[in-house]
């Protein structure tokens, strides 16, 4: 890393000579008010009936975080799980994981074994690399199909620059980065090349993140919350537990991580343009901390102790290749675009129990996903018509090996998903409206989505499980839409009222997948080929008042009935309520279309520029859900014991909490710019998570809680930007400055301690 580092500092310098030489008349633009996650083409974001956030490039900068999750829980808007330091999963409104769409460039990153629980796949784009980020709450699914039920988070890249002059255009950056808390050293360049019709983007970023450090101001009632006191080392090839010399480094949470990214665009006329857009991402293992703390009896002289000697995800890799053509016609439509993608995702899961050399589990899975899409524009008088068809086929191959590490024999395990051919397509046709009406004040946003989703799954080695069904064969058709209205009473105040709906077809996860349940050692997942789609349908009221150009106030309400929901629950295989999976007695649970719920909830934001360049910002958001239940049924919920530790009892009750909901969260920063100096003053903060609002047979993962749940948690934070000369940069900050120790709620993973984080900066 140090040879990277001189390298870095060389091409910061190098950069800074060469900026002098650049036009200086050359300004940023602003697109803040300009969004395209509502319909997949540029629109002015105040004619959007939805709620949409903007990070811009800038904003991306300012912040200078470690990845995708970091970034949007610098917002104080957006809550993130992580189960292990490489690992973001991003919740909106209550909907996590398989139940958000990522999109990348207008591509949907959601494939066929996106899970409902928690996902790492976010982090798999670099951030340094983004030019903007837009987050679309509530269903979306009109323009982009499956799983927008809750929100969308488009991720959108650097675009090649094309030059207005004769000369060749260069521009770009280079910056270096440290963090104390995990030792993190990261390093990105990137460079735009072009002339008047063809230009060249290349990104490249490297990041090598050690162990991360806790915070040691511990919650009086919870002293030893988080700490790593013991860790598994195989030593001359023993399992061993040794004491963990300093209990709040988070043994084996380090990994790499390294992302490139090519873009050329070619545009021969203003007319046409062809762009292609080649991303690779990949990391070494990374660590599943939260299993690495797992417990186990293992009875005999090994007794009580930690339950995995090995937990990683083997390398997350993501390629995508996508080609784009845009035209401006004279024909009927105004414009067309028209994207044909290719994706190639591996991930694997090993593991390998303490002082089980004769177990070593290697699960992989490959999935390749073709994609295209088509929209085309229409406009005349006030109104908007965008019409699109899209299609996205998956097919996955599952794979399994059970290796003794003593005798080097490699034999057949259990595969993740069924180990035949497993495929599943999407094919859907949409049409997106806005009419404005004769005072230009009220806007009208309407919309209408037709899908089918096929999927096919087969096993071919049916001796693991003897599964009734061997072959599953499912279509499921969908019709989802949005009216929305916007009144811009002026250009000062705005109220808009959206209704949406969305829906999310099972996929090979969701049908076909066996694995052992996270919650419990003794309960395993089975496939259930009878699920059926989710659906959610959803209000949202939003107000925005501008008093002076000084004072922007906003208040955001939304209701939504989530109908059909995929849960699991007990379940029999072949007559059997409990089945042996690895060993162990486990009970058998099956996802299933049990339940509906009800997800509310508001965020308010207050910008106030008190004096000249002071500025306070404050947002808060707030979300409850919970499920619907017959009162004659019993249902499972936690109870406190006397002794402080708790347990599940089964209660009637007519409801009970939905998982994945967040606690109360916020930011309130105070900003300041003088001169060539940029600083921010921050707090952010959740509040409390009690026990009682966890669901016990969901994913809110109360094992890694306190015995009352998960506390609530502020930290004090300051980053500043000291621009040194016009393109260098120098960023000095510190993160969690009372080391505050805390976790996310639903994490296994305890978030850093103090941090002292220095980044150099050019833009040229």
């Amino acid at each position: 890393m140090k040879k990277l580092y001189i390298l870095a500092i060389a091409f910061i310098q190098m950069h800074t000579s060469i900026a002098q030489q650049i036009d200086s008349t050359k300004k940023e633009i602003s697109l803040e008010e300009v969004v395209i996650s509502a319909s997949n083409i540029s629109q002015s974001k105040k004619n959007i009936a939805q709620k949409i956030d903007v990070l811009t490039s800038k904003t991306i900068a300012d912040a200078n975080t470690q990845n995708i999750g970091d970034l949007l829980l610098n917002t104080g808007k957006l809550f993130v799980q992580k189960s292990q330091q490489g690992a973001s999963s991003i919740v909106i409104r209550g909907f996590e994981a398989s139940r958000v769409l990522l999109v990348i460039d207008g591509v949907r990153m959601n494939n066929a074994i996106y899970r409902s629980g928690h996902l790492q796949n976010a982090i798999t784009t670099d951030q340094n690399s983004l030019s903007r980020v837009e987050v679309m709450y509530g269903p979306s699914s009109t323009i982009y199909g499956s799983d927008a039920l809750g929100g969308i988070v488009h991720l959108i890249t650097k675009a090649p620059i094309l030059s207005t002059t004769t000369k060749t255009l260069v521009v770009g950056t280079g910056f270096v980065r440290h963090n104390s808390s995990n030792n993190e050293k990261t390093i990105h360049v990137d460079a735009s090349i072009g002339n008047k019709k063809i230009a060249w983007m290349q990104m490249y970023n490297f990041s090598n993140f050690g162990d991360l450090k806790m915070g040691n101001t511990y919650n009086r009632n919870y002293p030893n919350f988080g700490r790593r006191s013991t860790y598994v080392a195989t030593i001359n090839g023993i399992d061993t537990v040794l004491i963990n010399e300093d209990d709040r480094v988070q043994k084996f949470s380090g990994y790499k991580q390294w992302d490139i990214t090519q873009k050329i665009l070619y545009k021969p006329s203003n007319k046409i343009s062809h762009s292609v857009n080649l991303q690779i991402s990949n990391s070494n293992n990374v660590p599943r901390y939260d299993r690495l703390q797992d417990t186990r009896n293992f009875g005999g002289s090994i007794g009580t102790t930690l339950r995995f000697a090995q937990w990683y995800y083997g390398p997350q890799k993501r390629v995508m290749g996508a080609y784009t053509f845009d035209a401006n016609t004279k024909g009927f439509f105004n414009s067309i675009k028209a994207n044909i993608n290719y994706q190639a995702i591996e991930e694997s899961r090993q593991t390998r129990e303490f002082k089980r050399y004769d177990r070593f589990e290697s699960r992989i899975e490959k999935v390749n996903v073709f994609g295209t899409t088509i929209n085309a524009i229409k406009n005349w008088t006030n109104n908007e018509l965008i019409v699109g068809l899209d299609m996205q086929l998956n097919n996955v191959k599952s794979t399994a090996t059970l290796k003794n590490l003593n005798t080097g024999v490699v034999s057949k395990l259990d595969t993740r998903y069924p180990d035949g051919k497993n495929t599943l397509n999407n094919f859907g046709v949409y049409a997106q409206h806005t009419h404005h009406f004769n005072n230009k004040k009220l806007i009208l946003n309407d919309g209408i989505r037709l899908q089918a989703v096929r999927l096919k799954s087969n096993v071919l080695d049916n001796s693991f499980f003897n599964l009734p069904d061997t072959a599953v064969t499912q279509t499921n058709f969908a019709v989802t839409g949005n009216i929305g209205l916007v009144y811009n009473h002026t250009k000062n105040t705005s109220i808009k009222l959206a209704i949406s709906s969305a829906f999310r077809a099972p996929n090979i996860d969701d049908l076909a997948k066996v694995f052992e349940s996270s919650t419990s050692a003794s309960q395993v997942v089975v496939p259930n080929t009878a699920i059926k789609p989710e659906y959610t349908y959803n209000i949202d009221i939003s107000f925005m008042q501008k008093i002076d150009n000084k004072i922007t106030f906003e208040f955001t309400s939304f209701y939504n009935l989530f109908r059909n929901a995929i849960l699991k629950a007990p379940y029999t295989l072949n007559g059997k309520d409990s089945i042996l999976y690895n060993g162990v007695k486990s009970q058998v649970l099956a996802n299933q279309n049990i339940n509906k719920a009800n997800v509310y909830g508001f965020s308010v934001g207050v910008d106030a520029e008190v004096i000249k360049n002071l500025i306070i910002r404050s947002t808060l958001t707030y979300t409850k859900g919970y499920f619907i239940t017959d009162n004659t049924k019993n249902s499972s919920i936690y109870e406190k014991q006397t002794n402080g530790s708790f347990s599940l009892v089964s209660k009637k009750v007519g409801r009970k909490p939905l998982d994945h909901i967040p606690p109360t969260l916020g930011k309130t920063s105070i900003t300041y710019q003088y001169k060539k100096i940029n600083a921010e003053f921050y707090l952010l903060y959740n509040g409390w998570k009690k026990l009682d609002e966890y669901n016990a047979d969901g994913e809110d993962n109360a094992q890694y809680a306190t015995a009352d749940g998960m506390p609530s948690w502020l930290t004090t934070n300051i980053k500043t930007t000291i621009t040194v000369k016009k393109v260098f940069q120098v960023q000095l900050g510190v993160e969690n400055i009372f080391d505050r120790n805390y976790r996310y709620f639903a994490s296994g993973f305890s978030a850093p301690g103090r941090s002292f984080i220095i980044a150099l900066r050019s833009n040229f």
